[in-house]
C-alpha cells in the first residue's frame, strides 16, 4: 500500500466530497437567489473530482485503481440496473406518447365523489405513480389539473400539492417499475413481488390514515370537472398489464418488455397521428431521460468498489456493528439493525435530495448490515425503499417540491405539512421495525 493511500473511515472521504461538492453548490446557489438550485449542478458532474481523489489516493498503482474503479462500474447489479431504468424510460415516454397518463388521470376524475376532492386527487396520484413508476412524471402530470382544481374550488393550493405528491410518493415507493424499487431490489438481491408484500403491508395503514385525513380537509364541489367525457381507456391497458405481470412475479425485464411492446401496438393502432416513426422517437426520448440516473449509477458503483476496496465500507460496518452491540442485546440487534439501515439511507437522501441515489450509494453498507445480522433482503429492500422516499418528499428541495410548487405557484416550504402520506409512512417504518413486523413466516425471502 503506498504511503499516502486512504485507508480505513478516511476511504470515505472521496463520497464525502461528493457530497460536499453536490451540496455546497446547491446551498451557495439557494443563497443567490438561484431557483432549482440543487439541480443546477448536477451529481453526475460533482462526482467526478471524487473520483479522480479516490483514484489518486487509492492504496494500489493509478492503473490497478482504475481497473478497481471499472470492475464497480461493471458489477452486475449495476449493469442489470441500468438496463432495467433504459426498458421504464422507453415504456414511460411510450404511454405518455400515446395519451395513457391522460387517459388514467381524466377517467378517474370523472369518477371522484364531488364532495372528496382531496383524497380523490391522492388516490389517482397513488394509481397513477404506482402505474408509471416515477414521481416526477406524475406530479407533472396531475400538478396541473389539481392547481385548476384548487382555484375552482377556492381550496388552499398548499394542500392541493400535498395531495399531489404524497398520492406521487405512494407509487414511488411501491410501484414494480420505479428506480426505488428497481435499486433496492437488485442490490439486496430480492424479488419485487417479496418487496412489494412487505412494503405493501407497511405502506397500507398509511394510505388509509392519508385518506382520512385528506378527506377532513376536503370541501366545496367542481362541477366543471365532471361528466366531462374521458379519453380512450384502451390506452391506459398498458399500465393494467404492467401492474398485473408485476404482481404475479414475473421477470422486471418481461414485465416491461410487454408493456413497451403493448403501448406501442396500441399506439400505432389506435391514437392519430401516432406513428413507428413517433415510437422510434419516444423509445429514444425515454431513453434519454434515464441518462442522469444511468450514468450516475454506473460512477457511484466505481466509487463505492474504491470506497469498498481501500477499506472505508468495512469501516462504516465496523462502527455501526459496535454501536448495535452497545446498545442492544443480541435478542435486539435485529431491531438496531434495520434503524441502522433506515438511518443511513436517510442521511444519503438528506445529503443528496436523490432517493435513487441514496439507495445506491448506501447500498454497500445496507447490503452488508443486512447479511450480517440475518435481515430478510426483501425487508431491507423494503425498509431502504421506505425511508428514502419520506425524505424525498418533505425536502424543501427534492426535485418533486420544486416542481409541485412552481406549478401551484406556491413556496415548497408552505407545502411541507400537509405531505401527509410521508410522515405517516415514516411512522408505519419506525413501528415495523420496533414491532419488527411483519412477520418474516408471513413473507417469502
Amino acid at each position: 500500500m503506498r504511503p499516502y493511500a486512504l485507508k480505513g473511515p478516511f476511504a470515505l472521504l472521496p463520497i464525502g466530497f461528493f457530497l460536499f461538492l453536490f451540496i455546497g453548490s446547491g446551498a451557495y446557489l439557494t443563497f443567490q437567489g438561484v431557483e432549482y438550485a440543487f439541480y443546477k449542478v448536477s451529481a453526475t458532474v460533482a462526482i467526478v473530482p471524487a473520483i479522480l481523489v479516490a483514484i489518486l489516493l487509492g492504496r494500489h498503482s493509478l492503473v490497478e485503481n482504475i481497473q478497481v474503479f471499472l470492475e464497480g462500474v461493471r458489477e452486475k447489479n449495476i449493469i442489470t440496473m441500468c438496463m432495467i431504468y433504459l426498458l421504464a424510460g422507453a415504456y414511460t415516454e411510450i404511454l405518455k406518447g400515446i395519451g395513457g397518463v391522460d387517459a388514467t388521470v381524466h377517467f378517474a376524475l370523472n369518477f371522484i365523489p364531488q364532495d372528496a376532492t382531496l383524497p380523490g386527487i391522492f388516490l389517482i396520484g397513488a394509481l397513477v405513480s404506482t402505474a408509471m413508476g416515477t414521481s416526477m412524471g406524475t406530479i407533472a402530470a396531475l400538478a396541473p389539473i389539481a392547481a385548476g382544481v384548487s382555484q375552482a374550488l377556492g381550496i388552499n393550493p398548499s394542500i392541493m400539492a400535498g395531495a399531489v405528491i404524497s398520492g406521487a410518493m405512494f407509487g414511488d415507493n411501491l410501484s414494480m417499475i420505479s428506480d426505488t424499487t428497481i435499486a433496492a431490489t437488485q442490490i439486496h438481491s430480492c424479488s419485487l413481488k417479496d418487496k412489494f408484500k412487505i412494503n405493501g403491508m407497511i405502506a397500507l395503514v398509511p394510505m388509509i390514515l392519508t385518506v382520512l385525513f385528506f378527506a377532513l380537509s376536503a370541501h366545496g364541489e367542481a362541477q366543471e370537472l365532471y361528466g366531462q367525457e374521458a379519453p380512450g381507456l384502451i390506452f391506459s391497458l398498458p399500465y393494467v398489464i404492467v401492474l398485473l405481470l408485476a404482481l404475479l412475479g414475473v421477470n422486471v425485464f418481461i414485465v416491461l418488455s410487454v408493456g413497451l411492446i403493448t403501448g406501442g401496438a396500441i399506439g400505432v393502432l389506435f391514437a392519430p397521428s401516432y406513428t413507428m416513426l413517433t415510437l422510434a422517437k419516444n423509445v429514444f426520448e425515454g431513453y434519454t431521460s434515464m441518462n442522469e440516473i444511468f450514468i450516475l449509477s454506473l460512477l457511484i458503483g466505481g466509487l463505492s468498489e474504491l470506497a469498498k476496496d481501500q477499506g472505508g465500507i468495512r469501516f462504516l460496518i465496523q462502527v455501526t456493528d459496535a454501536f448495535i452491540k452497545k446498545v442492544a442485546e443480541k435478542t435486539q440487534g435485529a431491531r438496531i439493525a434495520e434503524g441502522a439501515i433506515a438511518s443511513i439511507v436517510s442521511f444519503c437522501d438528506i445529503c443528496t435530495a436523490n432517493n435513487t441515489v441514496s439507495i445506491i450509494l448506501a447500498g454497500e453498507a445496507t447490503l452488508e448490515i443486512s447479511e450480517r445480522y440475518r435481515i430478510p433482503m426483501a425487508r431491507t429492500a423494503a425498509l431502504v425503499d421506505i425511508f428514502s422516499c419520506v425524505f424525498q418528499g418533505i425536502l424543501p428541495y427534492s426535485a418533486q417540491l420544486l416542481l409541485a410548487g412552481s406549478i401551484a405557484g406556491v413556496s415548497p416550504l408552505s407545502i411541507i405539512p400537509f405531505v401527509y402520506y410521508c410522515y405517516f409512512l415514516g411512522i408505519g417504518g419506525v413501528i415495523a421495525i420496533i414491532f419488527r413486523w411483519p412477520s418474516f413466516k408471513r413473507v417469502s425471502t
